[in-house]
């Protein structure tokens, strides 16, 4: 198994936006790396000659015509939006600008 570090779980915790506690962060190194020896089993798989799928079952997709067509009116666009300022959607910022 991939060997994760506690620091490399709280990495990933971080990026997450997750608060773990400690036991947590032991319990997460082992189940990511028992998600990454799947993948790493799944790589090791032969796939030359196999043909890309779109699904696991044959399915005929009919792609529908690209066709420009109206917008929506801005008030039901924005109908269901927490915030608003005019036309637009406010939402939290999660990454500092300049000056703040």
């Amino acid at each position: 198994m991939p060997a994760l570090s506690k620091k490399e779980v709280e990495e990933i915790a971080l990026l997450a936006r997750l608060h773990l506690e400690a036991d947590e962060i032991e319990r997460m190194a082992r189940e990511l790396g028992q998600i990454l020896d799947t993948f790493t089993a799944l790589a090791a798989v032969d796939t030359e000659g196999v043909a890309a799928m779109t699904h696991a079952v044959p399915m005929d997709l009919k792609p529908r015509a690209d066709v420009a067509m109206p917008s929506l009116p801005v008030e039901q666009a924005l109908a269901a939006a927490p915030k608003r300022d005019g036309d637009l959607i406010v939402v939290p910022a999660i990454i500092k600008g300049h000056g703040e």
